[in-house]
């Protein structure tokens, strides 16, 4: 496998002064170099240069370029996978599988900006005889912003991390990218750079325009969101260590956006027919969702609201056998199943929790919980509706519909609500669609959230504390338009003009 264990920095591959050792789930453990604030300014200050050029290619030019880290990513599956289980624990299917998902979106990005469509081109004509005033010539068109640092995530080690979505739609937006690699997958990290690298050769791009920065403490982060040359942040990860980050890109002397996806319950809401009538399957369909990939999915959907009543129980009781034979899974680091540890406590031991499944997970291995609570309960007590990364589920019931209701205007900003519902459902659905459009980025119905499918219509975001920046997507073409900014030219000659409005 050809791992070197160094930092990629605008083309050259860089030794550290200092080493770490990865904590694999299963394999060997390597040695890598610790990212520094020197390198972060030596990659940032390449990104500005290679943005002179970069930022002015034609889309034609970025989408063969997107084309061509697919083609490289592609070629290098096998050692991919093979570092990729060792160091997260995810099965081969599981990386495979998000592999294509990886180069599927650079693909999907290729063939959108080809399109134009994404640039909102606009003109107003003259009007030089318009009274009482003549109208200038306007035009406008959506400009890419410059550098961005993109933060690799501990959960998807291809998707959402060193070419994954946000490094994708920065790239395909025209601005160079520089990536602070995840310290749980360095290697996986490692591999996707050499194939970036390779696109980036093969299309005789400026150098600069993509760097890898591998492991480093939190001066790293910290060099890499206050660089004066970083123009926006992209970032998959905890609530507080992605609040952290936003305040930082808050407090600069010139403040930029920074893009994070943070955090969710994704509730679903068990309307009372639906309920009554296909409560078993709606149970062990939660009970695959919520273990899926050891419940390390930002769409998990961990809170189930219903009336009480012997429906709810019998929901409980068949979600309760459906995740008591769930196998034990490896989480992706030791932290991680330390904090779904924590978690488990937390919920256990608050006030008017019952545990309806309660079993034991310990170092690395994550074993499914199930609890109840009423919707009083859960109202007085507003921990309770904080995520607890991994396979845990509770169940909320609720005395009434407008019960319901107030569980559902309690609920702080998601990334998904889901309902279940059957026709005659239809009223009190309609009832809480006000509420969960205000609380949510994507609604569902009788579905789970776990699957995020790569589209122009999706949205994978949400008001705080899902994302930062209620008005963005982290997937999905619309990704895009988070790495542009809209210009407008007035009067301005043909010869003048970006290539996009000749």
């Amino acid at each position: 496998m050809s791992i070197t264990g160094k930092h990629l920095i605008a083309g050259d591959w860089v030794a550290g002064e200092t080493t770490f050792t990865s904590d694999p789930a299963h394999g060997p453990a390597r040695d890598y170099a610790v990212g520094t604030p020197e390198l972060v300014n030596i990659a940032a200050e390449a990104a500005e240069e290679a943005f002179w050029s970069y930022g002015y290619t034609s889309r034609e030019e970025r989408a063969a370029f997107l084309e061509a880290i697919a083609d490289e990513i592609e070629a290098r599956g096998d050692e991919i996978t093979e570092i990729g289980t060792q160091e997260t624990g995810l099965p081969e299917a599981r990386l495979q599988g998000e592999r294509g998902r990886t180069t599927g979106q650079l693909r999907l990005f290729a063939e959108h900006i080809r399109k134009g469509d994404y640039l909102d081109r606009r003109h107003d004509a003259a009007l030089p005889d318009r009274q009482p005033l003549p109208r200038p010539d306007l035009k406008m068109v959506q400009r890419p912003i410059g550098p961005v640092a993109v933060f690799g995530a501990s959960n998807f080690p291809l998707a959402f991390s060193t070419a994954g979505g946000d490094t994708a739609a920065a790239l395909a937006a025209g601005c160079p990218v520089v990536v602070k690699g995840h310290s749980a997958h360095p290697g996986t990290g490692e591999i996707v750079a050499q194939a970036v690298d390779a696109a980036v050769r093969a299309c005789g791009l400026h150098p600069g325009v993509f760097s890898l920065i591998q492991g480093g403490k939190r001066d790293v982060g910290q060099a890499l969101v206050q660089h004066p040359r970083i123009k926006a942040v992209g970032f998959t990860g905890s609530l507080g260590g992605g609040r952290a980050l936003f305040d930082l890109c808050a407090q600069r002397p010139e403040p930029i956006p920074f893009f994070g996806e943070l955090g969710s319950v994704n509730p679903m809401f068990l309307l009372p027919t639906a309920l009554g009538a296909r409560g078993a399957d709606i149970a062990k369909g939660w009970a695959g969702s919520l273990t899926m990939g050891a419940g390390q999915f930002c769409t998990n959907p961990g809170i189930a609201v219903a009336l009480e009543g012997s429906d709810a129980d019998a929901f409980a009781e068949t979600a309760r056998g459906a995740l008591e034979g769930a196998d034990a899974q490896t989480m992706l680091t030791d932290g991680i199943a330390s904090a779904y540890r924590a978690g488990r406590d937390r919920i256990s031991g608050a006030a008017g929790v019952q545990e309806v499944l309660t079993t034991t997970c310990d170092l690395r291995n994550a074993t499914p919980y199930l609890y109840r609570t009423t919707a009083k309960q859960w109202l007085e007590n507003e921990e309770l509706g904080e995520e607890v990364f991994g396979p845990l589920g509770m169940i909320v019931t609720a005395t009434s519909e407008a019960e319901m209701q107030e569980v559902a205007r309690s609920l702080h900003g998601q990334l998904t609500c889901t309902l279940h519902m059957d026709e005659a459902d239809t009223a009190l659905a309609r009832s809480l669609m006000p509420v969960l459009e205000r609380k949510a980025g994507r609604l569902l119905v009788n579905g789970f959230p776990t699957g995020v499918e790569v589209a122009d219509s999706m949205v994978h975001g949400g008001p705080y504390p899902a994302s930062t920046n209620f008005g963005a997507t982290s997937v999905g073409t619309l990704s895009i338009r988070r790495f542009l900014r809209p210009v407008c030219y007035q009067n301005m000659p043909d010869a003048l003009l970006p290539q996009d409005l000749q």
